[in-house]
């Protein structure tokens, strides 16, 4: 992290919390009776955090898409992942971090890789987020990857990103 956005979170005496969406891509989970919130936006003064919940291969109806196929499971959870990080006027390039569950890491970590790599490239991203990847039980039998994200950018950079 940045010096500034460290000395921002140290300096802050208040914490301001709001569930992010992004319905043109996925619903909310509560709507198919899991509950949590697809990521949590946490302000800090000026500096944003955003906590995205696993995500994976769900459309906008809570329908799991791609059912089998693991390179357009992995597409559209990142695709998802955008939604989200779009509607709080951030990018992948404000992430540091991803937690990458694979329900077969031994069958699809290298078709994972390729992807993620091919992904983060097509997204000028230098450097690579930090990351870790599990083998995990996912929470529907026909999904086959799931990740988290955690980004973090000034307010400022968000505004003059979008505006």
């Amino acid at each position: 992290m940045q010096p500034e956005i460290l000395a921002e979170l140290a300096a802050a005496s208040h914490i301001r919390r709001q569930a992010i969406r992004a319905p043109g891509a996925l619903n909310e989970a509560i709507d198919y009776g899991s509950a949590f919130s697809r990521g949590l936006r946490l302000e800090f003064g000026n500096t944003v955090v955003l906590l995205i919940s696993g995500t994976a291969s769900i459309d906008e109806q809570g329908q799991t898409v791609h059912v089998g196929e693991f390179r357009a499971q992995l597409r559209r959870t990142f695709a998802n992942i955008s939604a989200l990080l779009a509607s709080e006027g951030a990018s992948w390039r404000d992430i540091v971090r991803t937690t990458c569950y694979l329900r077969d890491i031994d069958r699809d970590y290298a078709a994972f890789n390729e992807e993620r790599t091919q992904f983060y490239r097509d997204q000028s991203l230098n450097p690579f987020p930090a990351s870790v990847g599990i083998q995990a039980i996912l929470c529907r039998p026909d999904l086959l990857v799931e990740i988290e994200a955690v980004a973090v950018f000034l307010k400022s950079d968000a505004e003059s990103a979008t505006g």
